[in-house]
């Protein structure tokens, strides 16, 4: 099951970058998966079993890194 990713309208990536606060909460809901991805870490119980969790500190960091990225550094090339 190959899922499309359908592409972020370039007006809303605009609206993101300035500072748009529903723009740039659609684009961090874009990312979510991926940012869930990043932050998947194993972690072993008692027993030796090994587990997958979502490390919320570094999905917080991730999510925050982004947001900081795309307010302040992002550039728009002219076509």
């Amino acid at each position: 099951m190959d899922r499309q990713v359908k592409p972020i309208p370039v007006p809303a990536i605009l609206a993101a970058v300035n500072g748009d606060e529903d723009a740039l909460a659609n684009l961090v809901a874009h990312f979510q998966r991926y940012i869930r991805a990043l932050a998947t870490r194993p972690v072993k119980d008692e027993y030796g079993n090994e587990y997958l969790y979502v490390d919320e500190d570094m999905r917080l960091r991730l999510e925050t890194k982004l947001i900081h990225s795309i307010v302040t550094s992002f550039k728009v090339l002219p076509v």
